[in-house]
């Protein structure tokens, strides 16, 4: 089909090809998010602290940051498609499992604090193994991408995973089902989701594993549709293998340090918005779902604009990305606030999605310009290791800062936000 053979921009995928690695990526995003619109108002009903329920994410998200690393190195030997996979697959069992235990606490057939303690443990399997897939995909894209148009690339499919974080929670309370352990059906939905988009990637997705022998291990650019190899995949196919490349390599530290200030800004408000809405406007936790929603939606709307309508045609840099995105986020989280309705929320939220719709395809464009073909696959991992740290430590601080008063995380967060605009325009190269 006709359709099937067009490519997307500089890059040698078809469009049926990037839209599986785009939903493989939103996917993986939305599961680490999904709840966030749900889970205020799960912990409540089953009368678990706000604290422990921000905590929940935590142990996940370590494993994500130790993991992701080491699934990008596997992706360069065993072939970017097959840990794609991996990553659906972690994503699946603990969604389902996940959603059983929560499922049952919710009915009152375990305690609160054996639900989140065993919620904790199947979240585990999503960390540990669910980081294969944007490591996979990222590495996928870049290799299969020139140099002038990596930037727009990886910020189309990048759009995927910032999307994801603001979709997850925007759509799960479409999947609430009118019972007392309902609140679980988020989880069951979006299982199923994963399930729809692994089977297309395994049928539909080419399989790059011979192309990674015979450029040992590189992330090789490959041809639009011929065997003749490019220039670059000549240079990425016959040289050396360095070093594992990781933070503190020059080239990237100041991409990799940009994005997680600006991840932890999102992590810390995305974390305490939830009940930021039920408490600002004096919402009961049932049902409290439905506000919660239209404020994510407003987020996800603005994320696309960004991401999808606003990089293209402005054609930034990365640094403008995150110089003019943390300045766009930061006058969003200040708006929170001060507003007092829901309107003034959805307003100040969408703003805020808007801005961190340009960073994160901005430190990620930066950090893949930074380094050659041959480390796409690395640098691949330490982005979505990047991504993942934001959730280590900012939920619990965010909790923490709003149980002390609930203007404090977007107070914080948009202070955190001006500062890194201002070392942005004097610490990240320009090109």
């Amino acid at each position: 089909m006709r359709s099937t053979k067009q490519r997307v921009g500089t890059t040698a995928l078809s469009r049926v090809h990037f839209l599986l690695l785009y939903a493989a990526m939103l996917v993986a995003a939305s599961g680490n998010t999904a709840l966030q619109s749900v889970m205020p108002a799960i912990g409540r009903e089953i009368g678990i602290s706000d604290f422990w329920v921000a905590v929940a994410y935590t142990w996940s998200a370590v494993l994500w940051v130790l993991f992701a690393p080491y699934w990008a190195e596997k992706s360069d030997r065993h072939g970017r498609k097959v840990l794609t996979l991996v990553g659906l697959t972690g994503f699946i069992i603990s969604t389902v499992l996940c959603g059983t235990v929560l499922f049952l606490g919710l009915e009152a057939a375990i305690g609160g604090g054996l639900t989140f303690i065993l919620f904790g443990i199947f979240r585990a399997i999503y960390g540990t193994f669910g980081s294969a897939t944007p490591s996979a995909t990222q590495a996928y894209l870049a290799a299969k991408t020139r140099r002038s148009g990596r930037v727009a690339a990886l910020s189309a499919l990048s759009s995927s995973f910032g999307l994801g974080t603001i979709i997850g929670p925007a759509i799960a309370p479409l999947f609430v089902l009118p019972f007392d352990g309902g609140l679980a059906g988020p989880m069951f939905g979006f299982a199923a989701i994963a399930i729809a988009v692994f089977t297309s990637v395994l049928i539909w997705l080419p399989n790059d594993r011979y192309a990674r022998r015979v450029g040992r291990g590189a992330a090789m650019s490959y041809p639009s549709g011929a065997s003749t190899p490019t220039g670059a995949s000549i240079v990425a196919a016959t040289s050396p293998r360095g070093k594992r490349l990781n933070w503190k390599d020059g080239r990237v530290r100041s991409w990799i340090l940009a994005g997680v200030a600006a991840g932890h800004a999102q992590a810390a408000t995305l974390t305490c918005i939830g009940f930021f809405v039920i408490d600002r406007l004096h919402l009961e936790p049932h049902g409290s779902e439905t506000s919660i929603a239209i404020v994510m939606m407003a987020g996800a709307s603005a994320t696309l604009a960004a991401q999808w309508g606003l990089i293209p045609r402005l054609a930034l840099k990365p640094r403008a990305l995150i110089l003019w995105g943390s300045i766009i986020a930061a006058a969003g989280l200040g708006g929170a606030v001060i507003t007092r309705d829901l309107y003034g929320i959805t307003v100040s939220f969408a703003l805020a999605s808007l801005g961190f719709g340009f960073t994160r395809p901005g430190f990620t464009g930066g950090a893949s310009l930074a380094v050659p073909m041959s480390e796409q696959g690395s640098v691949a991992g330490l982005i979505t290791a990047a991504n993942g740290i934001s959730w280590v430590a900012a939920p619990a601080l965010g909790m923490a800062l709003y149980l002390v008063n609930p203007n404090l995380p977007f107070a914080v967060s948009c202070v955190l936000l001006l500062a890194l605009a201002i070392w942005a325009r004097s610490r990240l190269p320009s090109f």
